[in-house]
């Protein structure tokens, strides 16, 4: 049957519902920055999905200017559990060329992949051509950046965690942002791709949008031009909406939003200071300190998971598996991870509450921030069947097209069945679910009569090697015999066949 597959997985946690926050900075007359206010919305018990997340949108794409600034609102595609990020549409030059970028804001460099890239993958949209924009223009060698070979053009190079890297050359060019955009085309410096490895060469997304700090960054750049105000907002969907939206530049902030500080002295990336985590309103038993690492804890929109350390994990996953010890825990779906997964818990995301405990984590100053299930689970709706019959082993599973749709006893049966009699194609009205991939394997262990077949073959073919072997055994002992009673004596009643010359 259909079922609704909620995970964990094993060395770090899973959020993925909506996270929205503000990072804004007020820039000093000494050029230095204080530390940045980053305002962490509350997630309201029980609360419908839909409509909070209609909230939000509504609030980033509606919000008006507190200042004069324009600013970019974005639209945001993709999700964590099919894609592992969230991608946000920019165009480059003149005329544009539209490019999908991950939403980074781990990451300070802006690129895409360059017409020239010697080594770099198959992604959704064609690689971006300088020599078709007529308002391209590289950035030329000068001593604040790494240069190439030829001491012509500006570099970049970046390594990410999961040992994936990109390196290219700098150019500028005009970057629009959409027609929701109340931001005209700005220049900007972006990285023009030459090389990727790892993970970034097989994603489908064209490259990274870098929203950190850096002067690189396409942030910093629109706000030292004065083009938007110092903050960004993001927005992200959850298990029944993917997507979501983006805002460079001022928004009026929520009211029941929560700020916590960052202190960009302390970590080049958006940090805040993380003092305890309670489950079900108990405190994890953790030693002092468990979040006060060299940058504290990070907040990196383009990493798909929420690293925890070993042992705050284990605590974590401890005390949600002591709160739902009466669900089924079942294998997860990629054997290669030891995912923390369940079944039996239902499709309806508002009634998670009623089974999961609600996580708080706990700021400096002693603000909460209250995670719901959905932010922390990932849901997978799955039918995994095997079927093993007498000459063949059949494994499979089938996804629904959207997270929300199940499919049902029937439908998965007539499924089966079409498969079972190798009619691969699904007919029109299963139009919303598709094959994933199918695999039929040879059965290992050998039925009865095939189990004496391959008997009689090997007692058939040890006859046969046998009888050859007697008859060719027959065969010399005859040769020899006659070759031994060639020649008879003369008188002999049997003539000489042969005379043999005389010897002198």
């Amino acid at each position: 049957m259909a079922g609704n597959w909620f995970h964990l997985t094993s060395s770090f946690l899973i959020v993925c519902y909506v996270i929205g926050f503000l990072i804004s900075t007020v820039v000093a007359e000494n050029h230095q920055r204080p530390p940045t206010v980053l305002p962490l919305s509350l997630s309201s018990r029980n609360h419908s999905l839909h409509r909070h997340v209609d909230n939000l949108r509504r609030r980033l794409f509606q919000s008006k200017l507190s200042g004069s600034t324009p600013n970019a609102r974005l639209r945001l595609y993709d999700d964590l559990l099919s894609n592992g990020y969230h991608t946000a549409r920019l165009w480059i030059g003149s005329p544009p060329q539209e490019f999908a970028l991950i939403v980074d804001t781990g990451s300070t460099v802006t690129y895409v992949p360059c017409s020239s890239c010697s080594h770099c993958g198959n992604h959704q949209d064609s690689r971006f051509q300088p020599e078709m924009s007529s308002t391209y223009q590289p950035v030329k060698c000068n001593p604040s950046c790494n240069c190439d070979d030829e001491q012509k053009q500006c570099t970049y190079h970046r390594r990410y965690a999961e040992m994936s890297s990109s390196s290219g050359v700098l150019g500028e060019d005009l970057v629009s942002f959409g027609n929701e955009s109340e931001l005209m085309p700005q220049r900007a410096v972006f990285g023009c791709e030459n090389v990727e490895i790892g993970d970034l060469y097989n994603q489908r997304a064209d490259g990274i949008m870098g929203l950190g700090r850096g002067r690189l960054s396409i942030m910093d750049q629109l706000v030292d031009k004065g083009f938007i105000g110092d903050s960004f907002s993001l927005c992200y969907g959850g298990m029944d909406v993917d997507g979501g939206a983006m805002v460079l530049g001022k928004i009026t902030p929520p009211p029941d939003m929560v700020f916590s500080h960052s202190d960009p002295f302390r970590s080049p990336y958006y940090n805040i200071e993380m003092k305890e985590i309670h489950v079900a309103g108990k405190r994890l038993e953790l030693p002092d300190g468990a979040f006060d690492g060299r940058h504290g804890t990070v907040l990196d929109s383009g990493t798909t998971y929420a690293y925890f350390r070993r042992d705050a994990f284990a605590a974590f996953r401890d005390a949600i598996l002591s709160a739902v010890h009466f669900l089924k825990r079942i294998p997860g779906p990629d054997p290669n991870y030891n995912d923390i997964c369940f079944t039996g818990a239902g499709r309806d995301v508002s009634q998670l509450p009623k089974i999961f405990p609600l996580v708080e984590m706990v700021f400096n100053n002693g603000k909460k921030l209250l995670l719901s299930p959905e932010n922390y689970l990932f849901r997978v709706c799955l039918l995994n069947v095997t079927s093993q019959e007498k000459y063949y082993l059949v494994r499979w599973g089938i996804f629904p097209a959207e997270p929300a749709n199940y499919i049902s006893n029937t439908i998965a049966r007539s499924i089966i069945l079409r498969l079972r009699d190798h009619r691969i194609q699904l007919p029109e009205r299963f139009g919303n679910y598709k094959l994933m991939e199918w695999n039929a394997e040879p059965q290992r262990k050998l039925t009865s009569w095939q189990h004496h077949f391959l008997i009689m073959l090997v007692g058939s073919v040890t006859t046969l090697i046998l009888s050859l072997s007697a008859i060719g055994i027959w065969l010399v002992h005859r040769q020899r015999r006659r070759q031994q009673t060639a020649y008879e004596p003369v008188g002999a009643s049997i003539p000489e066949r042969y005379l043999q010359p005389l010897q002198s």
